[in-house]
C-alpha cells in the first residue's frame, strides 16, 4: 500500500465513464517513485532508460488506484498500429507486455486494460450492458490506420449490441501539434472531418488529432453525445503530463487504463 506519507496518483476522469459505473483513469505524471527526468509517475522502463524497479513500483501503485490487482493490469508493447489483445486475466502480465499491439481489451469482470501514451490519443471505451472494456493508443500514425474504431470493432465482437460509451484522453492538442504537409494530408484523409482537422494560420499546419478520433468513433456507430472529451495538451503541460515533442528522450510515460465492470 502507498504510505499516507507518499504522494498518491493524481488521474483525470471522464464524467460518462464514472456515471456507467466504470473503474478508470488518465494517470498524470504525479504520485510515482522515479526520478528526474522521468518524476515520478512514469510506466516504461525500456523505451526511457528509468529504473526498472521504480518502474514496476509505479505500475502498482497505478493498479492500486483502479482497484485491481497488479497481475491483472495489462499493456502491451505499443507499435503504433491496430492490432488487439483480448484478455481474460488468466494471462502473466510479464508475458503479455512483450507482446506487439495497440488495443487490449477483456470482458472478463476485474480486468484492467491500460495504454501507455507521451503525446498520443489514449482512447477507452465501455459497453454501458455489458461491462467490457477497450483501451486503445492512437498516435498519429494510429490515427491514420483508425485506430479507435478498431477498438470499437473489436468491443463489438465482445459484446454483439453493444451500447458503447467513449473517452478521448489528454495527448498533444493542435496548440502544439505541428507537422509537416504529409502528415497532415493523412490526418486530413483519416476521417470524415477532412481538411477541417488542419489549422494553416500559423504557417505550418497543426492538427487537431481529437477531432479526427471523434469522427472516427462516429463512423464507428459511436453516438457523438457519449464520447468524452477528458481535456490536457501534453506539450503544454509540464507539470501534469509526459511529453516526447517536448522531452524527447527525457520523457517518461503515462498510463491510462479502465477496469472491465461486473
Amino acid at each position: 500500500m502507498t504510505s499516507p506519507h507518499e504522494a498518491a496518483p493524481s488521474p483525470v476522469f471522464s464524467a460518462l465513464l464514472d456515471a456507467d459505473g466504470f473503474r478508470h483513469a488518465f494517470f498524470t505524471r504525479k504520485g510515482g517513485v522515479s526520478r528526474a527526468p522521468y518524476d515520478s509517475l512514469n510506466v516504461a522502463a525500456a523505451a526511457t532508460g528509468d529504473d526498472a524497479s521504480s518502474v514496476q513500483e509505479n505500475i502498482r501503485r497505478c493498479a492500486e488506484a483502479l482497484g485491481v490487482p497488479l497481475p491483472r493490469l495489462y499493456i502491451l508493447s505499443q507499435v503504433h498500429g491496430t492490432d488487439a489483445h483480448i484478455l481474460d486475466g488468466t494471462e502473466d502480465r510479464d508475458e503479455v507486455v512483450k507482446r506487439l499491439g495497440d488495443i487490449t481489451a477483456s470482458r472478463i469482470p476485474g480486468v484492467a486494460c491500460g495504454v501507455r501514451s507521451a503525446d498520443c490519443v489514449p482512447v477507452l471505451l465501455a459497453d454501458r450492458r455489458s461491462g467490457a472494456v477497450v483501451a486503445v493508443h492512437s498516435g498519429w500514425r494510429g490515427t491514420v490506420a483508425n485506430a479507435a474504431a478498431a477498438g470499437a470493432r473489436v468491443l463489438c465482437e465482445l459484446s454483439p449490441s453493444p451500447s458503447i460509451v467513449a473517452a478521448i484522453g489528454p495527448h498533444i492538442e493542435p496548440c502544439c501539434f505541428e507537422v509537416g504537409d504529409d502528415v497532415a494530408a493523412s490526418l486530413a484523409g483519416a476521417s470524415s472531418a477532412g481538411a477541417s482537422v488542419v489549422d494553416r494560420s500559423r504557417g505550418r499546419a497543426h492538427v487537431d488529432l481529437r477531432r479526427v478520433v471523434h469522427a472516427q468513433l462516429e463512423a464507428a456507430g459511436v453516438e457523438p453525445s457519449l464520447v468524452d472529451d477528458v481535456r490536457g495538451c501534453t506539450v503544454c503541460d509540464h507539470e501534469r503530463w509526459f511529453s516526447y515533442r517536448r522531452d524527447a528522450a527525457k520523457s517518461g510515460r503515462l498510463l491510462s487504463a479502465i477496469v472491465t465492470r461486473g
